[in-house]
């Protein structure tokens, strides 16, 4: 049996030093992230991100403040209420969230969610109005007592009329 010799295996290839200017200027970047980063959470807020902290998980709500559940509706003639909000009109939650400033100052847009609801469900009671209703559950450290109220944010009259 003959050995063969392995082939010639080139020499790992030589390191390039950073140079000190490179140094500098790394140093001088790192520092200048570490500023923003320590100035932001200090006085920052959400429109900073990332260098501002996201008061969502940042922060900590009162645990007696009555906590904000919003919901859209369509009221029947009969005035019963039928859910439009929860994807029965195309819609995530955030997304509608989102927009509430928009149906505050346009009520008319409500009527775009009731022909979207009418649309997916052809067979569904007739609606007169959509209402965007937010409850308030108050809260006693940090539990629910029972007790809420429901107050209308908007009103839409699908006759045309706020």
């Amino acid at each position: 049996m003959t050995l063969q010799t392995a082939p010639d295996v080139q020499a790992e290839p030589e390191v390039v030093r950073l140079g000190a200017a490179g140094r500098r200027a790394r140093l001088a970047a790192a520092a200048v992230v570490l500023a923003l980063l320590l100035a932001g959470s200090v006085w920052g807020d959400d429109s900073e991100f990332p260098f501002g902290p996201f008061r969502m998980y940042s922060t900590r709500a009162d645990p007696d403040t009555p906590v904000v559940s919003t919901r859209v509706v369509g009221v029947t003639a009969a005035e019963e209420e039928v859910r439009l909000s929860g994807g029965e009109v195309g819609l995530r939650r955030a997304e509608f969230e989102g927009q509430l400033p928009r149906l505050v100052d346009d009520p008319s847009l409500l009527g775009l969610l009731a022909e979207s609801y009418e649309s997916r469900h052809p067979g569904g009671p007739e609606l007169v109005r959509v209402e965007v209703v937010q409850r308030h559950i108050e809260l006693a450290d940090g539990e629910p007592t029972g007790a809420y109220t429901d107050d209308v944010l908007v009103s839409y009259d699908l006759d045309g009329a706020p």
